[in-house]
């Protein structure tokens, strides 16, 4: 049964590999999704490849670090749509580096994607939720945001801030009928992590408890989960899709 027929949702980063997860789950729910990108030619490639699979995804350029191209997007989605019912934040970069070597560029770049981002992208959609009654902010952290990493003092630090956006605002919105959470997912196997070297995700490997790598369609299912009403009661709420390799 599709659960989610006649809701509207904007996947942030979808083109990616824990993006196309996402939106293809949530379409299997019964969304109309709308995939965020910044990659012209990457994205429309994507949309193709999507389409072969059956998916009739629309697709919005954005710089989602910039907040007047998301007020732009806001606009466009808002005509076209009617607004939007569920937001995923879920666009990403890494610029790693010890901290004594970080530069503020790699400091700025990494915040302004990975953090700033979630402000930008959510104002244009959250006064529109809770007008309606019903809406879904869903935040894709990191199980570095809640332990940490080396070398990822900016990563971490954006992540970190994402659930603390998740439970403060999810009190603001709560008896609006519109919910507020975040997944913090640990090594997951898109083929950003595949190109690592096998022996180095071997050791990677080897600190999970469950003994393998996630699946980003794993994540998808627990974004659907929120994003649907069998979820109404959970709101502020991190959930750890990592193996066992952080416990909290």
């Amino acid at each position: 049964m599709n659960r989610l027929n006649g809701k509207t949702a904007l996947v942030t980063g979808g083109v990616g590999g824990i993006g196309s997860a996402i939106c293809k789950k949530l379409a299997d729910a019964g969304c109309k999704v709308v995939a965020n990108y910044i990659d012209e030619a990457h994205a429309q490639e994507w949309k193709a490849k999507m389409a072969a699979e059956g998916y009739d995804f629309a697709i919005v350029k954005c710089d989602v670090s910039s907040f007047d191209d998301c007020k732009a997007m806001g606009e466009k989605l808002n005509a076209e749509f009617g607004g939007v019912d569920i937001v995923v934040n879920n666009a990403g970069i890494t610029k790693d580096g010890t901290f004594r070597k970080m530069s503020p560029d790699q400091w700025g770049a990494v915040l302004n994607v990975n953090l700033m981002s979630v402000f930008n992208v959510t104002k244009q959609f959250v006064d529109g939720m809770m007008n309606k009654g019903w809406g879904r902010v869903i935040n894709i952290s990191s199980i570095n945001g809640q332990k940490g990493q080396f070398g990822q003092t900016n990563y971490a630090a954006a992540k970190a801030g994402m659930h603390g956006f998740t439970m403060s605002l999810a009190q603001e919105t709560a008896k609006k009928g519109v919910t507020v959470n975040s997944i913090s997912p640990g090594y997951i196997g898109t083929e950003m992590v595949m190109a690592i070297a096998e022996d180095v995700r071997n050791q990677i490997v080897a600190q999970i408890p469950i003994g393998r790598l996630g699946k980003p369609e794993e994540i998808a299912a627990l974004v659907a989960f929120l994003a649907s009403e069998d979820a109404a009661f959970i709101t502020g709420a991190n959930i750890a899709a990592n193996g066992g390799q952080h416990m909290m």
